[in-house]
């Protein structure tokens, strides 16, 4: 049997951002019953409820950690902790920076495509990461591992950018090589897909994710140029590796012939209107049979 804890449900500065005084953020900061808070986007997945692998090292993984009972160290020994591995789709900061926290000597075991592990060994902060305790494991793409006993992990390639900061100015493009990765994610039955970062829906994707039992998909932007109609930036969603939930080529419109049992938005962004449960947003999404993450959403398969 999979469990899944939603670590985090948000995009990158989590929600409210710290930043931002948008509308959404000011009913969540007020503490507005309708506008949860969300940390930025991560789950932990296990087999036995023992051991947990953490998906991506959200720079909220301290307060993460604490906020989830099932990763809190046992009573024995002094020094302890049920996370035996990470698992990285991307070498975004919102994925990466976690990993510091992890610095005290535990040993684990860190997965990712080559791209990303690239990233963290060209840069020397993580060398903080004994690799006494943390070995690196660079991912197979379409071929299962098991990073721990009885969870199997299949990661694919799916559409989407190099990290923001190896842009080096100008549009990069769509890349398909292992920049952005969804998994698969199971023990002994159902899985769980598990994809936080796309650009477009593709015919080897479509194929791959048809008929599945769980899909948590990437639900950064509501619209494809919502941000820039906020006044929070100047890109649209695909511009920055995202799919938008609705619109022509959206989210709503790729998944509504796949056949799909269970469709969860994660990775929601702050200017993103389907994070209010009281939105006429929210309302589309349920009608059209999509859930909306919270941190600490439990899911088992």
């Amino acid at each position: 049997m999979l469990r899944a804890i939603v670590l985090g449900a948000g995009a990158g500065g989590g929600f409210p951002q710290w930043n931002s005084a948008g509308p959404g953020c000011r009913r969540a900061r007020s503490g507005d019953a309708a506008a949860r808070p969300r940390s930025q986007a991560s789950i932990a997945v296990s087999a036995d409820g023992e051991t947990w692998a953490v998906v991506n090292a959200a720079p909220d993984l301290r307060q993460q950690i604490a906020d989830t009972p099932a990763l809190h160290p046992r009573p024995e020994p002094l020094r302890n902790s049920p996370i035996r591995a990470v698992i990285l789709t991307g070498a975004e900061v919102d994925t990466l920076a976690g990993l510091l926290t992890l610095r005290e000597r535990q040993a684990f075991s860190l997965h990712g495509s080559e791209q990303s592990l690239a990233v963290v060994e060209e840069n020397p902060i993580f060398r903080a990461l004994n690799p006494e305790f943390v070995s690196r494991h660079p991912m197979p793409m379409s071929s299962p591992f098991e990073p721990l006993p009885g969870l199997r992990v299949e990661a694919y390639a799916v559409p989407g950018k190099v990290p923001l900061f190896a842009e080096n100015g100008g549009d990069p493009g769509v890349a398909e090589d292992g920049e952005a990765v969804g998994l698969a994610i199971s023990a002994g039955g159902a899985a769980l897909h598990y994809i936080p970062g796309c650009a477009m829906m593709t015919p080897a994707l479509e194929a791959r994710l048809a008929g599945a039992d769980c899909v948590m998909f990437d639900g950064t932007l509501f619209t494809d140029d919502e941000m820039i109609r906020a006044g929070a930036g100047p890109k649209t969603g695909r511009r920055m590796g995202h799919m938008p939930m609705t619109g022509e080529g959206g989210t709503l419109d790729a998944f509504a012939r796949l056949g799909v049992a269970r469709r969860i938005f994660i990775h929601i962004n702050n200017t993103n209107p389907a994070l209010l449960d009281d939105s006429a947003e929210r309302a589309m999404l349920t009608a059209a049979g999509w859930e909306v993450a919270e941190d600490g959403m439990e899911i088992t398969l």
